[in-house]
């Protein structure tokens, strides 16, 4: 009952025979309502919860445990610093990859259809779900920032590196949902998860999350050097321990940003397909 009071507003009539409210007033209070039923449908989904968090500080305990002496060892620095970012950046890429089945859930059982018809602003939908998973993303990057520090991570370049450290994983993070939506919207397949998540671990391999860029061979360098992962990467250890930061932070801007643009229009035309189709 209480999410159809906070729906009822005055009506539009267009000219597809739909209703719904176009305000600014009602995009918000609509998408404060679907943010927080994509939180709580998120917080009691099993599945999200082990990729987004258990599987990623998992790993960072094994990365620390297996090979982190052997990692400071053969650089000569503290492997948390590179370990940790990384970490961060796999938890934003399990999540989306899980929050890609949801999506999917909702367009084959009709929950998309069923509120397009409903007096529901048509932008809280999409809205709703950017800023349920920048929630997600802030809350699993401080669980993982909290394992690292348990571990001895520490931030030397004050607090406003600090947030800038947690802000990096949040924007990649939206970049690559942007990406995982695109993917569940046009082929909504249940293997193009797996999929997913192989691109992310190969993309751990070829970074420089685990050892820096002259560690690997040099006809491979360049990829490494500039792909996604190895630009925030760098920036989220030049914000934690010291080195560079302007230069790798911009690159991971510029990816993000440019992924985003490119995957937008077609979110929109796909949610509006999903959502019409019968």
């Amino acid at each position: 009952m209480a999410v159809v009071k906070t729906f009822s507003a005055p009506l539009r009539a267009h000219n597809d025979g739909a209703y719904w409210e176009d305000s600014p007033r009602h995009l918000v209070s609509h998408t404060w309502v679907l943010t927080a039923r994509l939180l709580v449908r998120l917080v009691r989904n099993p599945v999200t919860i082990v990729h987004a968090l258990i599987l990623p500080v998992g790993f960072l305990l094994t990365l620390d445990v297996v090979l982190g002496d052997s990692i400071t060892a053969a650089t000569g620095e503290d492997a948390l610093y590179r370990s940790v970012p990384l970490v961060a950046l796999l938890a934003a890429i399990s999540g989306s990859s899980a929050g890609m089945v949801g999506i999917t859930t909702e367009r084959l059982d009709g929950f998309l259809a069923r509120m397009w018809v409903l007096p529901v602003h048509r932008a809280a939908g999409l809205s709703a779900r950017l800023f349920a998973e920048i929630i997600r993303l802030v809350a699993t990057t401080l669980v993982i920032l909290v394992t690292g520090l348990i571990l001895g991570f520490r931030f030397h370049q004050g607090p406003t590196a600090a947030l800038a450290w947690v802000a990096a994983p949040v924007v990649f993070g939206v970049a690559f949902s942007a990406v995982v939506t695109m993917i569940a919207l046009y082929w909504p397949k249940a293997v193009l998860v797996e999929a997913i998540q192989i691109v992310g671990m190969v993309g751990t391999f070829f970074c420089t999350g685990l050892v820096p860029v002259d560690k690997y061979p040099d006809w491979v360098q360049p990829l490494v050097r500039y792909q996604p992962m190895s630009t925030a990467v760098d920036a989220m250890r030049g914000l934690s321990v010291g080195g560079p930061v302007l230069t790798p932070m911009l690159g991971t801007l510029a990816w993000s940003a440019g992924i985003f643009a490119v995957c937008l229009w077609p979110i929109m035309v796909g949610y509006r397909r999903a959502s019409t189709s019968r």
